[in-house]
């Protein structure tokens, strides 16, 4: 038995929220966490939705059932997606890759990008999802917020930390009732430090999820 593969076209969604014409001075593309839909996810940036920015949520291409009882699924069955999985990663990765670099290309065909500061944020397996973007696309943002999750494993020196050392602006987002996040910081703290990624951290008072107060500052001051 030999495995294949073959590039095939699909539809990949997104949503916005905010302006798109001259008055942007920042575009946020915002990847959501497993199981979640991009939709749902964009709720979270109404804060940001001041007339100066455009948000851009982006939604996984494997849309699956959450709920693991068996049986038929109906209307009121939730609907989650995910970015990857193990089962074939390389070319999970590459595709999602491509897709975000198409989807940027495509936001700044209307915009000046030259004018404009690119935020990209990450949200639990969005950081992955972001951070491998960074490192093997071709779009480069102004500032990658990681929040509540570490860095994907193979990210070493060598292995596209020195991609990550020229975004102008990191910040690590942790929630103070993230016991998740919590456990791994100080490694992953450790872990950017011997990398040289020079980074803000930020933390909340909350848990795994994202916090509209938090957002708010990230958009008007660097994180301490």
């Amino acid at each position: 038995m030999q495995e294949h593969h073959v590039t095939v076209r699909r539809s990949a969604r997104y949503y916005t929220l905010g302006p798109t014409d001259a008055d942007v001075a920042q575009v946020w593309i915002v990847c959501h966490g497993f199981a979640q839909l991009a939709g749902r996810f964009m709720r979270y940036f109404a804060a940001l939705d001041d007339g100066t920015r455009v948000i851009v949520a982006p939604e996984a291409l494997n849309r699956f059932y959450v709920e693991a009882t068996p049986g038929v699924h109906g209307p009121e069955s939730k609907v989650g997606a995910t970015w990857m999985t193990r089962e074939d990663r390389l070319h999970e990765i590459e595709d999602y890759v491509g897709y975000l670099d198409t989807l940027s290309d495509t936001i700044f065909e209307r915009l000046d990008r030259a004018r404009i500061h690119l935020t990209v944020l990450g949200f639990s397996q969005g950081v992955a999802t972001v951070v491998r973007w960074a490192v093997q696309g071709h779009t480069r943002p102004d500032h990658l917020i990681l929040w509540a999750s570490p860095l994907p494993p193979e990210i070493d020196a060598g292995a596209g930390a020195e991609q990550l050392t020229s975004v102008p602006r990191i910040s690590v987002v942790v929630g103070d009732r993230d016991a998740d996040a919590q456990r791994v910081l100080p490694r992953e703290r450790e872990r950017m430090d011997r990398l040289g990624l020079g980074y803000g951290l930020q933390r909340f008072d909350g848990g795994h999820h994202l916090d509209a107060d938090t957002l708010r500052l990230l958009a008007v001051s660097p994180a301490t």
